[in-house]
């Protein structure tokens, strides 16, 4: 995967409740460029049950290229350890910024933020996805995730994923394979669903589409991914740095 630089994206986190409604009215119509099968108020319900959103605009039109809504939360492991997790919900670039290595630079740059507020126990990332683009950023950035090509699930790993999801997502998420099925499931557009047969050459993406063959119709694969920067890629570790460097 090639992500290009740029210069031209500025991006805003906050909570939902701050977003104005021409905000909101961006944030949906981009969804709906990119899903269908859900309706205005069914997003605003799942927006609500965020806690942070990640905005991507153009920074000289202030146009909305992009978001990823979040839940960041503390709970206890299956052993009853502390543990601080990031839930992804919708996330969202569109295609002309698809190269661009904003979304990924910005989100790790978040999330880092977001962890002094969030401070006990390992923190992890609980993804859900139905779209292999998202899941190919995990091997981009991350040594080690699950589930992955050519790495067994841990038990332990195993156990924990399975928790997680059982807690936030409880009948919906079947532990033999792996994958969450919404009552309501968001659809990937006919012109944005399945996987271009060039893509299937990554093992990860072959991977991603054997583990999870119905992501067309909106089923969710459940990814679990320890958010430390013992656990990034050299890529991964451009982005934190390259992140901070803007910070200080």
């Amino acid at each position: 995967m090639t992500l290009v630089a740029d210069s031209h994206i500025s991006s805003q986190v906050c909570p939902p409740s701050q977003l104005v409604s021409a905000e909101r009215d961006a944030m949906f119509e981009l969804f709906s460029r990119h899903f269908e099968g859900f309706d205005r108020d069914q997003f605003e319900r799942d927006l609500a049950e965020k806690n942070a959103v990640l905005r991507l605009c153009d920074h000289c039109t202030g146009a909305l290229i992009g978001f990823s809504t979040m839940l960041v939360y503390e709970t206890r492991s299956f052993d009853g350890d502390p543990i601080s997790v990031v839930c992804s919900g919708d996330t969202i670039v569109d295609p002309s910024a698809w190269s661009s290595a904003a979304l990924p630079r910005e989100w790790i740059a978040a999330v880092k933020r977001l962890r002094r507020s969030y401070p006990n126990g390992p923190y992890y990332w609980l993804l859900l996805t139905s779209g292999f683009r998202s899941y190919r950023l995990l091997s981009t950035f991350w040594r080690t995730f699950y589930p992955r090509f050519g790495a067994p699930m841990p038990g332990e790993q195993q156990r924990l994923l399975d928790h997680l999801a059982r807690e936030r997502f409880g009948g919906a998420y079947d532990a033999a394979s792996g994958i969450v099925r919404f009552s309501c499931p968001q659809r990937l557009q006919p012109h944005l669903a399945g996987i271009p047969e060039s893509r299937l050459d990554d093992p990860h993406v072959a991977f991603f589409a054997d583990r999870n063959p119905e992501h067309p119709f909106g089923d969710e694969l459940v990814c679990l991914c320890e958010l430390d920067d013992a656990n990034l890629t050299r890529a991964g570790r451009r982005m934190v740095f390259g992140a901070e460097s803007r910070e200080r």
